[in-house]
């Protein structure tokens, strides 16, 4: 990086950081707002800002997992919103079912070994 780069980087970092100064002072100023209004304002934009970056996330990331060989993706769910109790319940669950699968596996096996052995004999 040159240093022309980081220096217009910092001067637009300067600016943004001078405007939001001047739109607070201005709101804080203008009589018809109250801090209520201000507020929502702000928390609107922050919202606007995380669905719009959200949308384009989670089209990445159900593309990601298309290439990666997946074939339907749900991604309705917000992991951020799970509780306590959510997070025990997936890894029980989750030992619960390679158990099964385990044991299902295995049973499969000895059916298909007493059809037709699938275990070569030990002598």
């Amino acid at each position: 990086m040159t240093n022309e780069y980081l220096s217009s980087d910092f001067h637009y970092k300067k600016y943004s950081l001078e405007q939001l100064d001047n739109w607070v002072n201005d709101a804080l100023n203008c009589e018809d707002l109250t801090p209520q209004d201000i507020y929502d304002t702000v928390i609107k934009c922050v919202d606007e800002s995380v669905e719009y970056h959200k949308k384009y996330l989670d089209k990445s990331i159900e593309l990601l997992s298309l290439l990666k060989g997946n074939r339907s993706v749900n991604f309705d769910e917000n992991v951020s919103e799970a509780t306590k109790e959510d997070w025990e319940d997936f890894w029980n669950e989750s030992e619960s079912s390679e158990k099964e699968t385990k044991e299902t596996f295995e049973d499969v096996w000895k059916k298909m070994d007493e059809i037709e052995p699938l275990t070569p004999p030990t002598k």
